[in-house]
């Protein structure tokens, strides 16, 4: 479990696949000493189990449909990622609850600016657009954000320069995918309605 505050950016140092299970390997200058094998972490939004730990390298084993159902299949070396540790027992509950089981992958359509103000625009398919409120939470690349606007198939994010400077969402381009999970209490919430 985690809460969508991004502790680090990450760099990318190695992909590999081999037999459906691919390898990343993630360089984390800060995080990296707090975390021991076997960790969970989330990558852009993803949860992962750390394999393997070398100084401020960290191993990640990625099982084929994960690495092809989220924007992992998309990364480059050298590219930034966003890394959040597990939630432990009394940390702060800064965002909202975030599982790190990516919903579905949508697409940055437009991103705003105007004086010290952003927002972004995220299409993505439209069954997903039960899951989402204005006002409620979502999460796109690990990233907990309120939704500001909801169209069909769409959602308008507002992203404070603190969030673009400390997250990947500060070198996204319209065009780029993101990995989206809906807020988990609504997903509850809908389930037990119908």
């Amino acid at each position: 479990m985690f809460t969508g505050i991004v502790k680090e950016l990450g760099k990318v140092r190695r992909i590999s696949g081999l037999g459906g299970v691919y390898k990343l390997s993630v360089e984390a200058k800060d995080i990296a000493g707090s975390l021991n094998i076997g960790d969970s972490v989330s990558v852009n939004g993803v949860c992962l189990t750390l394999t393997g730990k070398d100084k401020t390298i960290l191993d990640f084993d990625v099982m084929g449909e994960t690495f092809e159902r989220t924007n992992l299949s998309k990364l480059k070396t050298g590219e930034s990622v966003n890394l959040e540790c597990a939630l432990r027992a009394g940390d702060p509950l800064g965002g909202h609850f975030v599982a790190g089981h990516i919903d579905c992958v949508g697409r940055i359509r437009e991103i705003r600016r105007a004086g010290g103000n952003y927002s972004i625009e995220v299409v993505f398919p439209g069954e997903y657009k039960k899951f989402v409120v204005e006002k409620g939470s979502i999460s796109l690349d690990g990233i907990s954000l309120t939704v500001g606007s909801v169209g069909d198939g769409n959602a308008v994010v507002h992203i404070i320069p603190h969030t673009l400077k400390v997250t990947t969402l500060g070198s996204r381009r319209p065009g780029d995918e993101v990995n989206i999970e809906f807020d988990i209490i609504g997903k509850y919430i809908l389930g037990l309605v119908k």
